[in-house]
């Protein structure tokens, strides 16, 4: 019997929408979580700011600022290197934060036909809701709007959304959305 090939599989969707908790269904089961987030929040610290405290405009400069110093795929550029190290070990790996259209292009190429992504969506509306009441980094309306116009047209982000192998709606309770989840995974896992 052949051995499987580890999959990787990036979670994408707009703030709020449930990919932190569609990521950590995927980590329960087994999956090595990397985030391409986590390049902005080292070129934070980097710079001596304080990622503990959530200032929107202070990353919304730094993400910005990379993109444009090292083009729209810095953070899968530098993120990636973990991903393949682990993928080498056999690990199945979930991706979180993977924003940008550059960031899709770079790991597609990179991992083909090993590579799909799961899109979570969930409508402005509910979305603001959520973020405005969740416990820890709460946003205001008007600050998510403004996050999904910036990423929207600046970070590329709906290129991976639209490029996704299956879309969950989260539009309910969070027991049926992580239901849907563990579905798709179980059926990930069958097929591989």
């Amino acid at each position: 019997m052949a051995k499987k090939e580890p999959i990787v599989i990036a979670v994408v969707g707009f703030t709020g929408s449930g990919k932190s908790e569609a990521t950590a269904r995927f980590v329960a089961r087994g999956f090595t979580r990397f985030a391409y987030s986590d390049a902005i929040y080292e070129e934070m610290q980097r710079l001596g700011y304080d990622i503990s405290i959530h200032d929107e405009a202070v990353q919304q400069r730094v993400r910005e600022g990379l993109r444009k110093e090292f083009g729209m795929g810095v953070a899968a550029d530098r993120i990636m290197p973990r991903v393949e190290a682990a993928v080498e070990k056999g690990e199945n790996v979930v991706i979180e934060s993977l924003y940008s259209w550059s960031e899709y292009k770079k790991t597609k190429e990179r991992f083909g036909k090993q590579f799909s992504v799961l899109a979570v969506y969930a409508p402005p509306r509910l979305r603001y809701e959520r973020l405005k009441s969740r416990p820890a980094r709460p946003i205001s309306e008007d600050s998510a709007r403004s996050r999904d116009y910036t990423e929207i047209e600046n970070i590329e982000k709906a290129g991976p959304i639209a490029m996704a192998d299956w879309t969950i709606k989260n539009l309910g309770a969070k027991d049926e959305f992580l239901s849907e989840v563990d579905a798709l995974i179980d059926k990930i896992l069958q097929e591989n």
